[in-house]
């Protein structure tokens, strides 16, 4: 079909991104775990953009679209 839109999916875990998320967001654990390595340490700087890219963070994983990078969907538990 020409208008079909193919998506992957990561190999990466959504179970093991939520954890890490939940016990060790405020290092950006989730965000090393899922290699976006700059992202991770500008949070880790800015304390989780004062919490709200943490919150943000975690919101995405669970409805399915937090990605890894690169750019894939971490949907898979």
């Amino acid at each position: 079909m020409p208008n079909e839109i193919i998506t992957e999916t990561s190999k990466k875990a959504k179970l093991a991104t939520l954890l890490f998320w939940f016990f060790l967001g405020g290092v950006s654990a989730h965000r090393f775990y899922t290699g976006k390595i700059g992202t991770a340490f500008l949070q880790m700087f800015t304390f989780g953009g004062l919490g709200i890219w943490l919150l943000v963070d975690g919101i995405m994983i669970v409805t399915n679209n937090f990605k890894d990078k690169e750019g894939k969907k971490i949907t898979v538990w």
